[in-house]
């Protein structure tokens, strides 16, 4: 019996995942800040079928740091608007998800979900929003709204970072709840267009949506109709208990870090204890497993180019996620044991972009295709229906009937 087929993401980051990417051969570091680099590599995702791409953000410059920025001039420092830039993306596409990284912290959600909802009508119903908390102290200096404390590793414990902690969290599930709520403000048929009695809306269509939480009073309606997809894929990164809950309030996919199948299992059950302890409702979250990739036709091969850019950057590169460089067939293995596990997907990060990437959409992917472990074509328009979820029902419209 065949398995059940996988799905496969790729989530974007300047020249890739390795901090001295932008030194290997293949890569392209004067495009970096052009729009052509980026629908380049959302096409090549494209042309692969994966499922989506995400785009990386923050608040502050990348830094080899725990806390604040370190002065490098080797790695690459500075990024394009990730909401912006999919935008930009989506009239070079037509098929793959756009998922780029927004902050829930010192930004409005009634911006945040201006921005996705623009992106998913602009790219007819492809966009999603990789939902991220921003705690850094030197983050939060940008806005000189907040202060927050300083980070170190040895705090890891103490209960201010705790409290912090805690705050950035629940903060963050107000902002997703925020947005969802707008995105709903207006019901599918609010815009009649209608010429002959000259009314363009439908004013009793559209509904406040009165949210009063801890950190946002949010009055509504959006200005935004409605998104094609009704809600936008809302996902996360968790590494831990704390952000596990938060994917379950209000995600629709989770990505996780496991090292290893056995990790692999008993973090897919924390996920759905998570699940439980919030009591969610509806579709189960989406379990995607992050995994940094070096790919090549020989396993020594991709190996030597991982070692290589160690030996440029005059370290290990060490990675929240588990790293694989090896051939696409090997790969294959891999993420086919791990859904035994449970896991569902995978966010595959390219350590060397563009070749990482297309080793991806033209190694990979027909390895799992010829397992019947992957699509042959894009079975829906929208990326909501690539993820088999449902049509995402309007609360206000459902209140109303």
């Amino acid at each position: 019996m065949p398995p059940t087929p996988l799905h496969i993401s790729a989530a974007l980051d300047g020249a890739g995942w390795h901090p001295a990417a932008w030194r290997d051969p293949s890569a392209r570091p004067r495009e970096l800040f052009s729009a052509r680099y980026w629908t380049d590599l959302a096409a090549e995702a494209e042309s692969g079928l994966l499922d989506f791409v995400t785009i990386e953000d923050s608040l502050g410059p990348q830094s080899s740091r725990y806390e604040g920025p370190d002065d490098r001039t080797d790695q690459v420092r500075g990024r394009l608007d990730a909401v912006l830039l999919a935008a930009r993306i989506a009239p070079a596409t037509t098929r793959v998800g756009l998922v780029p990284t927004a902050t829930t912290t010192h930004t409005e959600p009634f911006h945040v979900a201006t921005g996705i909802a623009t992106l998913d009508h602009v790219s007819g119903g492809r966009a999603g929003w990789r939902a991220q908390v921003s705690g850094r102290h030197t983050e939060a200096a940008h806005f000189g709204r907040r202060e927050f404390p300083v980070l170190r590793p040895e705090d890891h414990d103490a209960p201010e970072l705790s409290r912090h902690v805690n705050d950035l969290f629940e903060e963050a599930a107000d902002a997703v709840e925020v947005a969802r709520r707008l995105w709903d403000s207006w019901e599918d048929d609010a815009v009649n267009r209608d010429v002959a009695t000259g009314r363009f809306v439908d004013r009793d269509k559209l509904h406040y949506v009165d949210f009063r939480g801890r950190w946002f009073g949010v009055k509504g309606p959006a200005i935004t109709p409605r998104p094609p997809q009704g809600q936008p894929l809302v996902t996360a990164l968790a590494h831990a208990s704390l952000p596990y809950r938060f994917a379950a309030r209000g995600a629709d996919v989770v990505y996780v870090t496991p090292h290893d199948k056995d990790q692999a299992r008993a973090i897919v059950a924390e996920v759905r204890e998570a699940e439980a302890a919030v009591g969610r409702v509806g579709e189960p979250l989406r379990v995607f497993a992050d995994l940094l990739v070096y790919l090549d036709t020989d396993a020594r091969a991709a190996a030597g180019r991982r070692s290589r850019l160690d030996s440029l950057d005059g370290a290990g590169h060490v990675s929240d996620a588990a790293v694989f460089a090896g051939t696409p067939e090997g790969l294959a293995d891999r993420l086919l044991d791990w859904q035994e596990a449970g896991i569902e997907g995978y966010r595959l990060r390219p350590g060397v972009l563009p070749s990482d990437l297309t080793a991806i959409t033209r190694g990979l992917v027909p390895v799992l295709q010829a397992r019947e472990a992957f699509r042959r074509a894009y079975e829906a328009p929208t990326l909501r229906g690539l993820l088999g979820l449902p049509v995402a029902a309007n609360r206000y419209a459902s209140a109303a009937v």
